[in-house]
């Protein structure tokens, strides 16, 4: 079977972008997806690993709750990164390959000191989750805007977890009231 100026040309373009998975979402979605996606997943391994930071460095009286709880809260965002990933390679874009893609594109910050008191790590991932929060919202109206319903649909997941886990911290972070 003789091989067509259509085929051709397709055969070129898939080697000149080998990763490139076909998608209906077209080039521009494909783009700003990929782009909103692979800054989200930045944060989220940028907020897994400072989680796991202070469940391996908490201290003090409620030593075992926060430990317990920063485990969970770590299993659960890390449990979001491959599936970030997996959707940008699905509908054709390609992801982060390393600990420096990452520095580059996250926006929380890291946590590098020798001490922080228990609740000091409490108000920040807090704080980080807050973010993150409307972090996933913005990818979401981005996905909207192309009309990326599996997108939307993740981060719909994702956004009730991760103000699941800024509610347990909020709480634990409040101040306690004498007489209530």
């Amino acid at each position: 079977m003789a091989e067509t100026k259509t085929d051709l040309k397709k055969a070129a373009e898939r080697r000149k972008a080998p990763l490139a998975t076909p998608s209906d979402l077209g080039d521009n979605a494909v783009r700003d997806i990929s782009g909103a996606l692979n800054e989200l997943l930045a944060d989220v391994f940028a907020l897994y690993l400072k989680t796991k930071n202070f469940h391996w460095h908490v201290s003090g009286p409620h030593f075992r709750d926060y430990h317990l709880l920063l485990d969970d809260h770590g299993d659960q965002i890390f449990a979001m990164t491959d599936p970030i990933a997996e959707r940008v390679r699905k509908i054709g874009g390609t992801t982060i390959r390393s600990i420096g893609n990452i520095a580059k594109l996250q926006r929380i910050k890291d946590n590098d000191a020798d001490y922080v008191d228990a609740l000091d790590m409490i108000a920040e991932l807090r704080d980080d989750n807050k973010d993150l929060i409307t972090r996933l919202r913005s990818v979401h109206d981005v996905a909207d805007e192309h009309n990326d319903v599996a997108t939307a649909s993740l981060l719909e997941n994702w956004i009730d977890e991760t103000e699941r886990r800024h509610w347990f911290l909020f709480e634990i972070s409040r101040p306690s009231v004498e007489g209530h």
